[in-house]
């Protein structure tokens, strides 16, 4: 029927506006590729470095670089202040020769040293008959899962039988500060009972049954480390039971023969169960960063990598000069900055809230700065100390506090 003529023509419908498409939601594993450069292949994050990042959990720059998996020690070196890590190549070949020996013909001498330290009330491990699973699978998520399973198989394998199983460096996952990280311990040995122990093989001595107290402390710190991921898998896993208990194998006296300890690790793994769950998760780590800040040592300038490395929070420890590849830079960010940080915890946590020397210095002298309140225990404390010490050099011939000066 068409309109009579003198009748309005029939309103045209607006067309409707083009659809924007959202941006689509950036991803963690995006976002630290974008940080660590979309054609660098990531650093992968060691036991080494996760029990040091354990022992300093309130430093987001070693937690953010790690998460990345940023090569800190090519960064240290871009930055102009290289660290001093890393094994002689003589030293990695004796620990891998060490580490070969110890699991040649399918664990033998290993088993033994285990059963002879850890074994007891199981039956002894026949020779050629102890399983060892063949772990190979495609990257790190494919090895951790094929892992779990031959944890899983051996478990269930061992309900009532005499079957021992040695898992020849096994990969297992933890999850740090929302991230997963892929650890690789030495072996890990499944009992008759279900039990799961981590073996650590390393090369330094034991010269009469007894090895250097740090190196064994350091060992035991990474141990707890793969019995923390260890747990994790077993959670899962039905009549397992993680030992809490490691055994360290070393070279005996100074020969090549191998010889074992038990270490007890309980202690170290609960200091790093709990540091681990302080530290701030990664992503809100990285949403602090300035827009552009990027750690790509291909395409960054030294100046924008110190830049974008100054822009993440630290907390630096003299402690940290043993640990952390970044600990040079760091050192030298305080001490340019005065910082009381750079004279140790302990110093530190004996200052309160006088941050820098210059205010510790000007609180001693009895001058009044920001930051500086006189009924402050620690300036009363300060001023007092400084009292003290003038009201003694002035005891004392001139000629004496002049040699003392």
């Amino acid at each position: 029927m068409s309109d009579s003529p003198g009748s309005a023509p029939a309103p045209t419908a607006a067309p409707a506006p083009p659809a924007v498409a959202e941006p689509r939601p950036t991803t963690l594993r995006q976002r630290l590729a974008e940080l660590r450069g979309p054609d660098v292949a990531p650093h992968p994050l060691d036991a080494r470095a996760l029990a040091a990042l354990a022992a300093n959990p309130g430093c987001g720059r070693r937690a953010l670089l790690d998460g990345a998996g940023v090569d800190k020690t090519a960064l240290a070196a871009a930055l102009g202040s290289p660290a001093p890590f890393g094994q002689s190549q003589f030293a990695f070949m004796r620990g891998n020769a060490f580490e070969a020996r110890v699991k040649a013909d399918g664990g033998t001498e290993l088993m033994r040293l285990l059963h002879e330290r850890m074994g007891a009330g199981s039956p002894q491990p026949v020779p050629g008959e102890v399983r060892v699973p063949d772990l190979s699978a495609a990257g790190p998520e494919g090895r951790a899962a094929r892992t779990a399973l031959a944890l899983r198989e051996a478990t269930g394998a061992a309900a009532g039988a005499s079957a021992w199983t040695l898992l020849v460096h096994p990969l297992l996952a933890l999850e740090v500060a929302g991230s997963p990280a892929y650890l690789e311990p030495d072996a890990v040995v499944v009992h008759p009972d279900g039990r799961w122990t981590v073996v650590e093989i390393k090369s330094f001595p034991m010269i009469d049954s007894s090895a250097d107290a740090s190196k064994v402390g350091a060992a035991a710190r990474q141990a707890a480390v793969y019995v923390l991921a260890l747990e994790r898998v077993a959670d899962r896993v039905t009549g397992a039971r993680v030992d809490h208990s490691v055994l360290l194998v070393c070279p005996r006296d100074f020969s090549n023969l191998p010889t074992a300890s038990v270490v007890d690790v309980r202690k170290q793994r609960s200091v790093t169960r709990r540091q681990l769950t302080r530290l701030t998760r990664i992503e809100d780590i990285a949403a602090t960063l300035p827009e552009g800040a990027s750690f790509d040592l291909e395409r960054c300038s030294p100046a924008e990598l110190t830049a974008a490395v100054d822009a993440v929070t630290a907390a630096y420890a003299p402690e940290c000069l043993a640990a952390c590849e970044l600990a040079f830079h760091c050192r030298g960010r305080a001490r340019s900055a005065g910082a009381v940080e750079a004279l140790g915890r302990g110093v530190r946590g004996e200052l309160g809230g006088l941050t820098t020397v210059g205010a510790v210095l000007a609180a001693a002298r009895g001058e009044t700065a920001p930051g500086i309140a006189d009924d402050d225990p620690t300036v009363v404390a300060l001023r007092r100390a400084a009292a003290l010490r003038a009201e003694a050099l002035e005891s004392v011939p001139e000629g004496v506090v002049a040699g003392c000066r």
